[in-house]
């Protein structure tokens, strides 16, 4: 694939502006609308279609919020190519723009999409599998707030759509996703269920508060050495130690989903709530202004197709230069609170 090409009859390719294992990533644009659209590409000679299984979750996940709308899905020129909505930056991007430095704020606002994201995807059946900072893209524009889950290539159906059952507790099964935010089960080989997805979030917000989880950075002769390492120390460092020096909630949430049993549904309303009253306790404010927002300034810019529209304000990327925010201000969240929750500690 290459630019100027034409697939799907109407949705010319202009610029690559990503890649990854199973293929490349497009921006392009509707030859009638000039609407901006991300085309991925995987060829077809890949042992594994992973668009095929994109595309049919993205299907099916349709119309729920913070799931990219699909514009076209075939086979062009020996390749599969999947025509989606056009999105801003992953949320690994925006951290090392900002210095890899996150408020608390930022964290407890992205926690409560994040969670709501995982939760649709549950109420439809399917597992991620992937969750990590690279998978979650803030959208442009209008949704420029809003978080989008992404890449459902590993995604796993963990229950039947009539019959409502769970498939079966098993065990020897290969790592899936990415060792770093993997969960302690599926490091050990357990099939994935919906808590696995859960406690990945965990790590990941972590990660942000942190900066550096305790798996990281370390060295072995190959692969399955890594995997090992990661594993080990995951499983020896305790949460209240990957946790020290940060709001007890955070620790209570990773406990939680630990010990969820396998085909337990996680509470999230209860774990949504939790950093909702950590964020009222500490005197926050639902305006919606990330870390991100806060650091830049500049005009719309204009898109290599020649439309103007507003992105991410501040955020450097190779197609926009910087662009300013809309301001939108999203209501304020519930006020119910759990009384039996000790909401104001910190891990000492």
């Amino acid at each position: 694939m290459f630019a100027e090409v034409v697939v799907g009859e109407k949705y010319k390719l202009v610029q690559k502006i990503g890649y990854g294992t199973f293929g490349d990533i497009y921006l392009a644009f509707n030859i009638n609308t000039r609407q901006e659209v991300a085309v991925k590409v995987e060829s077809q000679k890949a042992q594994f279609s992973k668009l095929v299984i994109e595309s049919q979750i993205y299907r099916i996940l349709e119309g729920g919020v913070g799931v990219p709308h699909i514009w076209w899905y075939g086979e062009e020129k020996g390749y599969n190519v999947l025509v989606m909505d056009l999105l801003g930056p992953s949320l690994e991007d925006l951290f090392n723009f900002c210095s890899r430095r996150f408020t608390m704020k930022t964290v407890l606002m992205l926690a409560d999409q994040m969670i709501s994201r995982i939760e649709y995807v549950h109420t439809k059946n399917f597992i991620h599998r992937d969750i990590k900072p690279d998978n979650l893209l803030v959208g442009i524009g209008n949704d420029c707030n809003k978080l989008f889950l992404i890449d459902f290539g590993l995604a796993k159906r963990y229950r039947n759509d009539k019959t409502k059952q769970h498939i079966p507790y098993v065990e020897g099964k290969p790592l899936t996703g990415t060792a770093r935010y993997a969960s302690i089960n599926a490091h050990l080989g357990i099939e994935q269920s919906r808590r696995d997805d859960m406690e990945s979030l965990g790590y990941v917000l972590m990660y942000f508060n942190r900066t550096h989880l305790p798996w990281q950075g370390l060295n072995a002769a190959t692969k399955k050495q890594i995997y090992e390492k990661i594993s080990e120390k995951k499983r020896s460092t305790s949460v209240e130690v990957l946790c020290k020096g940060f709001p007890a909630e955070f620790a209570i949430y990773l406990n939680y989903c630990r010990r969820l049993p396998f085909e337990e549904v996680p509470d999230y309303k209860y774990l949504k709530e939790l950093f909702r009253i950590l964020f009222r306790t500490l005197n926050y404010h639902y305006d919606y202004i990330f870390d991100w927002t806060k650091n830049g300034q500049g005009q719309p810019a204009q898109s290599p197709t020649g439309n103007r529209f507003p992105h991410i304000s501040g955020y450097w990327c190779p197609l926009w230069a910087k662009a300013s925010l809309l301001s939108s201000m999203w209501p304020l969240i519930p006020e119910a609170r759990r009384a039996s929750l000790d909401h104001g500690g910190i891990i000492e």
